[in-house]
């Protein structure tokens, strides 16, 4: 049996963005549908304002992946809590880079520093409201 648990978010018109954002940090592979792509009738109109917002994304690094959409345009939007996707890492160099990358512009709940199961660990959400957490348990 393969099993691969995969989060999924939901960006309120961001989507795009935001993803382009994490490729340039965590680099990997980026696929994306917009509505646009999909068959009118399963989606929204080809002259919808929404028709050029994400269907489905998927960002691929290694064996991880992340995929998300924008809401679908006939579904209110609410910002996910109690769930933050966790970064782990084997040097203290490459959590600093990459919560400078992605914290840029967001809100630091826990700046990066030494705590006593970590030699580096830090709590953020990123500008587009995504909670993360980066972890280095040994410092390289």
């Amino acid at each position: 049996m393969s099993l691969k648990i995969i989060p999924y978010l939901t960006f309120n018109g961001n989507c795009k963005e935001a993803f382009a954002l994490y490729k340039q940090v965590l680099g990997g592979e980026l696929f994306s549908l917009s509505f646009a792509d999909a068959p009118e009738e399963a989606c929204v109109p080809k002259d919808s304002p929404n028709k050029d917002k994400i269907l489905h994304t998927r960002l691929t690094v290694g064996d991880f992946s992340l995929m998300a959409s924008d809401c679908p345009p006939h579904q209110p939007f609410s910002k996910p809590q109690g769930v933050s996707v966790s970064l782990n890492v084997d040097s203290v160099s490459e959590a600093e880079r990459l919560f400078h990358g992605l914290s840029a512009g967001g809100k630091v709940h826990m700046a990066l520093g030494k705590t006593f199961w970590a030699e580096s660990f830090a709590m953020f959400e990123d500008r587009f409201g995504v909670s993360w957490m980066v972890n280095c348990e040994t410092g390289h």
